[in-house]
């Protein structure tokens, strides 16, 4: 960890431009506490993960992937829900992460999770599957708060910004827990 600041990688698992998560990844930098840098790490141009290729050595987008989660203390996964589940890009994304195996720059991990949707369910089932891929690579999530918007074209306006009062202050909740707890894991 850099001196007083805690440096967070960001995976965003939408691509669609002025999708509710970018909007609420954008709300979680401009909410981010004094110490706490969040900076996105594209996954847009990743290829498909194939041990093939990774036997002939991480393409360039992979291995500024992997260079962007291993420079941070901690991460930020924000996620939509597709057919229950995160959406494949992320999948993929944190495929490549994982890779070598016994070596990937997701072990030990801190990280936070939030998502948006359109519906009543915020996420909360492709979150949970998230928490699922976490343990096999030994992230470390934090528990509470948990973070799903729900509805919400009621919470964003239509620049995409996030609007909504009480999920800002989820989100400033979230990430003092993200910066407590990576603090906490980081030791004395």
């Amino acid at each position: 960890m850099r001196e007083g600041e805690i440096q967070v990688a960001a995976l965003l698992g939408s691509l669609r431009q002025g999708s509710y998560n970018q909007g609420l990844l954008r709300g979680a930098m401009l909410l981010q506490p004094e110490g706490m840098r969040i900076y996105e790490v594209p996954i847009r141009d990743l290829p498909h993960y194939d041990e093939d290729r990774e036997r002939a050595g991480d393409p360039p987008e992979v291995r500024s992937l992997k260079d962007g989660i291993r420079q941070a203390d901690a991460i930020l996964v924000v996620t939509p829900e597709y057919n229950y589940s995160i959406p494949g890009v992320l999948k993929n994304a944190i495929d490549w992460a994982s890779r070598p195996s016994g070596k990937s720059v997701l072990n030990g991990k801190p990280a936070a999770i939030m998502g948006a949707s359109a519906g009543r369910s915020g996420t909360m089932r492709a979150q949970l599957h998230l928490r699922q891929i976490f343990v096999t690579l030994n992230v470390m999530p934090i528990n509470e708060p948990q973070v799903y918007v729900t509805f919400a074209r009621d919470k964003f306006n239509t620049a995409g910004d996030l609007i909504d009062q009480p999920t800002q202050e989820q989100i400033r909740q979230l990430l003092a827990a993200l910066e407590a707890w990576t603090l906490r894991l980081s030791g004395p």
